[in-house]
């Protein structure tokens, strides 16, 4: 046999027998490529079951598992403002685990809390902006409204208290940031467990104003219980009755409360741009759209870029205000 006709015979020999080993790689990719999601995910949320986030993710679930063919299932982790589970999203290795969270875990829990299990800016992936709300700043009835408002608040000095839901959270936060855009009232933060504290609160004069969610607001106010003095971020089809803090002469404010979608920073990249392809495309439903503003949402839907310029420049506004003011974590 020629020289030739033998080493032929050896290439073919070594390419079958190389065969089940490239069918099994290429197994492998198809898994974690464009078979992608080839099993059930699952989406986990700091809060508990009825809260906005909780509802917010599975008003999403449902979209995105018909759109993605595979179950998608909610998991309430709740607990460190919902700091555990984005640790464990961050943590997740099986490629189908993903997370939704608030603003806090992404711009402001590190600064709060250096020894944070996780770091926002390095272990995530960030996919899209879920939803959005404005916070409405609320007081009692016989309070005054508009200028005047900020006016007696300056005046009172530290004899006004503010309610929040808690050191670091966006309630917290965002009154010390409308200190600076609205003359530099010295209210003091009391911090109270859930929202409903922080109404009862104010409707008995234990604290003089705080920024809670519209749709928790409204009923009181629509009650004269409670007055809007106006919206953080304009005028808004979640509230359209209210006015906003533009009207009241506080400019630059633009705070909102809202919920993302995010994965470890080791989700595959097949993973990653499936999701930024169907969550925008889900987020634009109508009946999706209906289904979070019966919730307080307003839908959103961003590409991964429009998220992470999102995060970027709150992160430096609630950075500074939290160094300025020496806010830490409990």
């Amino acid at each position: 046999m020629s020289r030739s006709k033998s080493s032929r015979r050896r290439l073919v020999g070594a390419t079958v027998a190389a065969l089940p080993l490239l069918m099994l790689g290429a197994t492998a990719a198809q898994a974690q490529g464009g078979a992608w999601p080839n099993r059930p995910l699952r989406i986990l949320v700091g809060f508990p079951p009825g809260s906005t986030p909780d509802i917010a993710a599975r008003i999403l679930a449902d979209a995105l598992g018909k759109r993605l063919g595979q179950t998608v299932v909610v998991e309430n982790r709740a607990g460190a403002s919902g700091n555990i589970a984005a640790d464990l999203v961050a943590k997740a290795s099986d490629d189908h685990t993903l997370g939704v969270v608030i603003n806090g875990n992404l711009t402001s829990a590190k600064q709060l809390n250096p020894k944070l299990p996780f770091d926002p800016a390095k272990d995530f992936s960030l996919l899209s902006l879920l939803a959005t709300a404005p916070l409405v700043l609320v007081t009692q009835p016989d309070k005054p409204s508009g200028h005047d408002f900020f006016l007696a608040a300056r005046n009172a000095g530290s004899k006004w208290n503010y309610g929040s839901v808690g050191i670091g959270s966006v309630g917290h936060l965002g009154v010390e940031y409308l200190k600076l855009r609205a003359g530099n009232f010295d209210a003091v933060h009391v911090p109270y467990n859930g929202n409903p504290a922080v109404i009862t609160a104010l409707i008995q004069n234990q604290v003089q104003m705080a920024l809670i969610p519209p749709g928790l607001a409204l009923p009181q106010i629509k009650a004269g219980k409670l007055k809007s003095i106006g919206l953080t971020a304009g005028r808004s089809t979640l509230a359209p009755e209210l006015s906003s803090l533009r009207d009241a002469g506080v400019n630059n404010f633009d705070l909102e409360v809202w919920t993302a979608l995010v994965g470890p920073a080791a989700l595959s990249r097949a993973a990653q741009e499936r999701l930024a392809r169907e969550v925008p495309a889900a987020l634009r439903e109508a009946e999706v759209r209906q289904r979070l503003f019966s919730a307080g949402w307003a839908a959103q839907g961003t590409a991964p870029e429009a998220l992470k310029l999102r995060v970027k420049n709150e992160a430096a506004i609630l950075g500074g205000i939290i160094a300025m003011r020496g806010i830490k974590a409990e």
